[in-house]
């Protein structure tokens, strides 16, 4: 049984169309999910679209197949989860470990920043495919949505 609240899931070329529809995604998973806090959403979705647009700038394809942008969000009753995918991709170049850039630099901030809006960050990278995975637990308790209270799932002790 899965302890999953909610779930969304995006897979498609790594454009800019893509981060538009994945910040609808997470609009559209907000309202199915109303009672979570919303600085837990403000700061879960910022770290998720700059995560997508990391892959959508600097992914590069591994070979003549074009990278694609997956994301999977879960809303679980302590966490908020994302895998947000680079598929057909190269490993990326540069050491994973965050690192803000000079006052006057025009990027680099992304990783720094997405680390500082979640609890966790996790790279892998399998078989032509980079994932980071995100999760962040809740800013404080929070009652379960009247439609899970009801059929009896609470969450874990």
């Amino acid at each position: 049984m899965s302890d999953a609240l909610a779930a969304r899931n995006f897979l498609g070329p790594a454009g800019e169309e893509a981060i538009e529809s994945v910040h609808d995604m997470l609009d559209d998973l907000w309202s199915e999910v109303p009672l979570t806090q919303d600085i837990d959403r403000m700061t879960f979705t910022t770290a998720v679209i700059e995560s997508a647009s990391n892959v959508v700038q600097h992914a590069e394809p591994v070979g003549e197949e074009p990278v694609k942008l997956g994301v999977v969000i879960t809303v679980r009753h302590t966490v908020l989860e994302a895998r947000v995918s680079a598929l057909h991709a190269k490993p990326p170049y540069g050491g994973m470990v965050p690192v803000m850039p000079e006052d006057d630099a025009e990027s680099g901030r992304g990783l720094a920043l997405i680390q500082a809006l979640v609890t966790t960050v996790i790279f892998e990278r399998q078989d032509g495919t980079n994932t980071w995975v995100l999760s962040r637990g809740y800013s404080q308790d929070r009652p379960l949505p009247d439609s899970r209270a009801d059929s009896g799932v609470r969450p874990p002790p």
